[in-house]
Parts: structure tokens; sequence; C-alpha cells
């Protein structure tokens, strides 16, 4: 149905209805704007929280359970489902509130531009009937003139009384009266034929014409209002896909938490390495008191003990006894104080217990084995670039680059000598722990291992004469640098010390201050016995003649090897 038809008029009503249009499109825009600041606070407020829970620790000191990487995994979809939501406010605040408000602008000009053409068109109808209702009551008054004076002129012609003059001056006043109504009339006919066309267009033309542009504007007003709600919903629909994902991720961070592999977790971060304490034997106090024959009192030692002890001479120490027993009662209760101030942060973390000894050498040769690579990466680049500016001298001094060349080949150097240090304590450890699982095989074999030499490795005790019974003996490192004893436990190795073959000679190009542990002090031409090939990490192992032993840098010497060892 048109507008213009039925409700020509109807020019205020329609005035107000899209008046009325405007203001629930501007409203609607406004509740977007609140459902997209909701949004963007959620996802801000989502993201706050992955935050205050995310790990403050770097990666390698983060628990490695599944319960724990099962909830950081969590938090990342979280932290990818608050994205989601920051994609919902932005697709609502282009697509919906953006769009809206720009439309609203433009509903406005157009609105006012069509009120504007039909207030116009109304006025220059009302001038229309003011102009024609003008030249009506002229008529009218002429006319009321000209009957009063033709009153006036029949009343004096009648008269005897009255002149000539005045009855001819009436006579013309009428005259003159009835010419103007003519006029007038003729006039009031003309405006009332041009105000009757002005009228017909007007409601025929102008007013439907005007009343249609304003119908076509609040039907596209409707029309846009259903495509912002669809906007509005497929804002939502569209990241719903990856928010399944996410919810799925979740889900399956869930199943990924395993408490067996928890538990094995828990066994290797702890694991200390030492055996659990024998059986405490019995010390018998009563051997030294003097009985009679006729005493007939039974022995308390238990049959069992009494086997096992042997004979009288065979007595465990008392001594040797309570170091033990010191030694590994903390292992099942809380440490003493003591252990704890016995035990300071070691460079070669000896106060730590063997396995997790192991463990942080490992790592600690991991991490250097990675500088070492970063820097003979660096030494590769530089040596290249070097090339290039001696090739091409107008890029660059050549020369300028031989001191960072140098600091490279030093750092590489206390690098690898740091490395070397740690690969011995390393062995040890290793080596310590083989070793004493044999000789603790061995003695539960034959039942001799003294009771003073059962102290694990890594315990704590404050029985400083157990240190002094122990008999110690420092194996041949495979490796260069010697091990750095620890005052606070014992070096349990029983290994061979036979000295290496020589498989060859070298002779120093360079001079070697050997100042890092592990390495050889040489001069410059001295000769030097090769006992061990460089392995593959720039150091080879040398004695000298008067029989020290140390590695040196394989770069700063001329070897010459045996023909034996070089076929083998």
């Amino acid at each position: 149905m048109s507008w213009g038809t039925e409700l020509w008029d109807q020019f205020d009503n329609l005035d107000k209805h899209t008046q009325w249009g405007i203001d629930f499109l501007e409203r609607y825009a406004k509740f977007v704007k609140e459902r997209l600041d909701i949004e963007q606070n959620y996802a801000k407020q989502l993201r706050n929280l992955v935050k205050k829970y995310s790990p403050k620790r770097p990666k390698d000191e983060e628990p490695r359970f599944t319960s724990c990487l099962s909830f950081y995994s969590i938090l990342n979809e979280l932290n990818d489902y608050a994205g989601q939501r920051e994609v919902v406010a932005e697709e609502m605040a282009h697509r919906v509130y953006g769009e809206l408000m720009r439309y609203s602008q433009d509903l406005k000009a157009e609105r006012k531009h069509h009120l504007q053409e039909g207030r116009k068109a109304q006025q220059h109808l009302d001038h229309c009937w003011k102009q024609m209702d003008n030249s009506k009551r002229k008529f009218e008054r002429e006319c009321r003139e000209a009957e009063k004076s033709q009153l006036t002129y029949e009343r004096l012609d009648n008269d005897i009384n009255a002149t000539k003059s005045e009855v001819e001056k009436a006579k013309s006043q009428y005259y003159m009266r009835t010419h103007m109504a003519d006029e007038s009339k003729n006039e009031y006919a003309a405006q009332l034929q041009n105000f009757n066309g002005e009228q017909w267009k007007h409601f025929n033309n102008a007013i439907p014409h005007i009343f249609k542009n304003l119908q076509g504007m609040d039907e596209r007003r409707t029309v846009k209002l259903g495509e912002t709600y669809r906007s509005f919903a497929e804002a939502e629909r569209r990241v719903i896909p990856i928010v399944s994902k996410c919810l799925e991720g979740m889900v399956s961070a869930a199943k990924a938490v395993d408490e067996r592999r928890d538990s094995a977790i828990v066994v290797e971060s702890f694991k200390s390495g030492f055996d659990p304490p024998g059986d405490f034997p019995f010390e018998d106090f009563s051997q030294n008191l003097s009985r009679t024959g006729s005493d007939g009192t039974i022995s308390n030692t238990p049959k069992g003990d009494r086997d096992r002890d042997g004979a009288p001479g065979s007595r465990p120490d008392p001594k040797h006894a309570t170091s033990k027993t010191k030694n590994k009662l903390w292992l099942f209760g809380k440490k003493p104080k003591w252990s704890v101030k016995m035990a300071p942060s070691l460079e070669d973390f000896s106060h730590l217990p063997p396995e997790q000894r192991r463990k942080r050498l490992q790592q600690r040769i991991d991490e250097l084995g990675k500088e070492l690579q970063k820097e003979m990466d660096q030494r590769d680049a530089l040596n290249k670039m070097k090339d290039v500016y001696e090739k091409n001298p107008q890029m660059g001094d050549p020369n300028s680059l031989q001191p960072k060349i140098s600091e490279t080949i030093c750092n590489m150097e206390k690098l690898r000598s740091e490395i070397h240090k740690n690969e011995t304590w390393l062995s040890e450890v290793e080596g310590k722990q083989g070793s004493r699982g044999d000789r603790r095989h061995s003695a539960d074999n034959h039942h001799h291992t003294p009771q003073g030499r059962e102290s694990p490795e890594g315990s704590y005790t404050d029985d400083t004469s157990q240190e002094h019974h122990t008999p110690h003996h420092r194996s041949t490192p495979a490796k260069p640098g010697p091990p750095n004893p620890d005052p606070h436990e014992f070096d349990d190795e029983f290994d061979d010390d036979d000295p290496l073959p020589v498989i060859g000679h070298c002779k120093a190009l360079y001079s070697f201050d050997g100042q890092n542990e592990g390495t050889l002090v040489m001069a410059e031409d001295e000769v030097l016995y090769i006992i061990e090939e460089d392995k593959g990490d720039g150091w080879t192992r040398a004695r000298k003649q008067s029989g020290e032993e140390g590695y040196v840098p394989t770069s700063y010497v001329e070897i010459t090897l045996e023909k034996s060892s070089k076929g083998s």
C-alpha cells in the first residue's frame, strides 16, 4: 500500500512515525554497543585470569606432571577462547554498530530533506489559498460597496429636493463601484482557479511523491534492521567452530592426565639413588660380664644374631654402628638441621644425592653444549664475513673482525673446559653408582662388609672419624679435569691405577696456560706424549715427560700418532 494515496492528509503523523523509526534504530545500536562492551570486558577478564594462573617460572623449572601440563593447555585454550570473544566484539563493532550509526546519520539527512520538501509544498499551497482568500474578500467588499452606492443613487434620483449635481455624483459613484466589483470578481475567479490547480497538484503529485520517498526510506530502515539482526547472530556463529576446537582442546587436555606418569615423574624427580638401610645389628653389652660355671643364665642374644656375629673377635664396632645409624635415619624422616647446614650448594652438585646430581650435571652439560654450538656458529659466521672482506676490501676491514674472532675462540675454549669438567663429575657419579652396586652385591654374598663403609653416597654425618676410616681411591678420569673432592661425601671408587699407554707424540705450536681444571700447562715447542685422541670436542689428552697428565687444545699442537694406534 502506498502512503501517498492512503495517507495524503497524515503529514504530521508520518513525520512522527519516521522520527520514531530512527530513534528505534539508534536504540538497537546502543544495545549492540553495550553487548560488544560486555564481550570485550569478558575477553579482558579471561585474559587476565589466564595471565594470573599462567606459570611465572621458566619452562625448565615448571613441573612436568601431566596434571600441570593439562592445566596449562586448558589455560592456552581459554586464552584462545578469549581471543574469539574479542573477534565477536570486533565483528559487532564493525558490521553492526558502526554500520547502524552511519546509516542512522544518512536516514536523518534523508528524512530532513523529504520533510523540507513537504513543508515547502504545503507553504506554497497555503500561499495560493491566501491569495485566493484575499481576492475573495476584496470581491465581497467591493460588492457591498457597489450595493451601497446603488442605494444612494436610487434614493437621490427619487428625491425631488436633490440637486442634479448630487444625483450625477451618486450615479458616477455607483458606476465606479460596480466596475470595481466586476474587476474584483474577475480577480477572485482567477485566484480561485489557480488555487484549485495548485491544490490538485499538491495532493496528486507533490505529496504522493514525498510520501513515497518517506515510505521507501522507512522500508529501507526496516530492511537494514533485519540485516543487522542477521549480522549480529553471524558474528557469534562464525566463531563457533573455533570455540568448539578450544573446548575440544580442553577435553583432550583433561584426557591427557595420567596418574601413573605423574607418579613416575615424582620418582624420577626425587629419587636419590640410595638403597634402603639394612637391619640394625644386635649389640651385646653383656659379653664382658664374668659368669660362674653354675650360672645357668641364658644369653639374651638371639641365635640368629649370634650366628651372624660369629666369634667374639668379630664384634661390630659400636662407633661405626652409631655412625651408620646417623647416616641413614634421616632418609625416612625430616632431615636434621645439621645436614642442611653441611650441604652448601656446590659447583659440582656434590651436595645432592647421586641420582639428582647426575641429572643436574647432565642438564648443565646440555646447556653448555648449546652455548658452545652458538659460539661455534658465531665463529663460522665471522670467518665467512672475514673471507668476504678479504675478497672485497671495499665492504670492510677484515682485521676489524679479528678481536671478535679471538674472543669467540676464547669463549669456546672456556666452554669446552667447563664441559669436560662437568663430564668428569658425571663420569664419577655414574662410576660410583655402578661400583657401589657391584660392591654391595659382593658384600651381600660374602657377609664381610665393614659397617663403617656402608654409608650411602651423598649422605651426611657429623661423625668426622668415619672419613678417616674409609679408604680413598681416586680413579683416573676418562675426560679432562680431575674431580673436585667434596669434604662431605666419600669416594668409594676402586679403579685401576695403571697409566694409559702412549699412542703418539705432539709438539706445542703455541703456549697454553692451562688455568682450567683438568688442563695441562705447556710451553711453545714443548714435546708431549699422546695418551688419548681428540674425541671430537677439540681436546687431546697428553702426558708430560715428568708424568703429569691433562688436556690440551688440539688446535694448539702438531700431533704424530704411532702406526699401530692409527690402524686400531
